[in-house]
C-alpha cells in the first residue's frame, strides 16, 4: 500500500531552517524522503542542520531573505542547480514584542520583509516554470496569532493575518501553474523564540496565563511539523487555500 505522506523524490526547500519549526521540518521531511535545500543566513548553522538529516542529497544554500526583489532570480538559480522544487515551506520569521504606542516604520518594514514580503516574492520564484514541478506544494507558517491578535504583538500579528488572506489569495492564482497553497497556523511552540521571550520579556504570571490558553499545553516543533509534511504530501492533493491551525486549542 502506498503511504501518502511519502515524500521520497521530492526535493523541498525550506526556510528558517537553521533553528526552530524550520530546523524540525528539515527533520520531519528528511524522515519522510525528501531531499532538503536548507535555507538560512548561518551557513555554519545550515550545515550542523543538513549533517543531522536522514537520507542523502540534501543542500545548503545561504541567503538573506529580507532582500525581497532578489529572491525569484535567485529561487530560480537554485532550482536549476539540481532538480525544479516540489515545495516550498517558508518559517523564516522575526516576532516583535512592541506595543502601539511604540510604534515605528523601520522596526515594521524589517519585520515585514521577512515574514511578509518574502512570502510573495517565493511565490512569485516558484511560479516560474523552470522552478518547479505540476503539482507542487507551497506551505507558509503564519500564526494563531493573526487569528485570535495578541497583545503588544501589533505588527507580528498583523504580519501573520496578512500572510492567511495572501494564502487564499494565491490558492486561486497560482492553481493554473499547478501550485498549491496552504499555511499552518501554530500557537506557542516551545522553541528559542518561546526560550528568548520568556527570559527578556515575560513574567512568570504572565507566561502561566498564556499557558492557560492551550488547553493542550504549549506545542513542540513536530508538531507543527507533522502538518506542514501533510501540506506538502499527496496526503492533502484535495486541498488549498486553507489555513491549518496547529495550536492546542488556543483558538477555540
Amino acid at each position: 500500500m502506498i503511504n501518502p505522506m511519502d515524500l521520497s523524490g521530492k526535493t523541498i526547500l525550506v526556510t528558517g531552517a537553521s533553528s526552530g519549526i524550520g530546523r524540525e521540518t528539515c527533520h520531519c521531511l528528511s524522515e519522510l524522503g525528501a531531499q532538503i535545500i536548507l535555507v538560512a543566513r548561518s551557513k555554519e548553522k545550515l550545515d550542523q542542520v543538513a549533517r543531522t538529516l536522514e537520507g542523502t542529497g540534501h543542500r545548503v544554500e545561504p541567503f538573506d531573505l529580507s532582500l525581497s526583489d532578489e529572491i525569484p532570480d535567485w529561487l530560480n538559480g537554485v532550482a536549476k542547480v539540481g532538480a525544479p522544487l516540489d515545495g516550498i515551506v517558508h518559517s523564516a520569521g522575526i516576532d516583535l514584542l512592541q506595543p502601539i504606542k511604540l510604534w515605528n516604520t523601520k522596526q515594521t518594514d524589517t519585520l515585514m520583509r521577512i515574514n511578509l514580503y518574502a512570502s510573495f516574492a517565493l511565490a512569485k520564484g516558484l511560479r516560474q516554470k523552470t522552478a518547479h514541478r505540476l503539482g507542487a506544494s507551497l506551505v507558509f507558517v503564519s500564526s494563531a496569532a493573526g487569528i485570535r491578535g495578541s497583545s503588544g504583538r501589533v505588527v507580528y500579528s498583523a504580519s501573520k493575518a496578512a500572510i492567511i488572506g495572501l494564502t487564499k489569495s494565491l490558492a486561486l492564482e497560482l492553481i493554473r501553474d499547478g501550485i498549491r497553497v496552504n499555511c499552518v497556523a501554530p500557537g506557542m511552540v516551545e522553541t528559542e523564540m518561546l526560550e528568548n521571550t520568556k527570559e527578556k520579556v515575560l513574567s512568570e504570571e504572565q507566561l502561566a496565563n498564556i499557558a492557560k490558553a492551550h488547553p493542550l499545553g504549549f506545542g513542540k516543533p513536530r508538531d507543527v511539523a507533522n502538518s506542514i509534511g501533510f501540506l506538502l504530501a499527496d496526503s492533502s492533493r484535495w486541498i488549498t487555500g486553507t489555513t491549518l491551525v496547529v495550536d492546542g486549542g488556543y483558538t477555540v
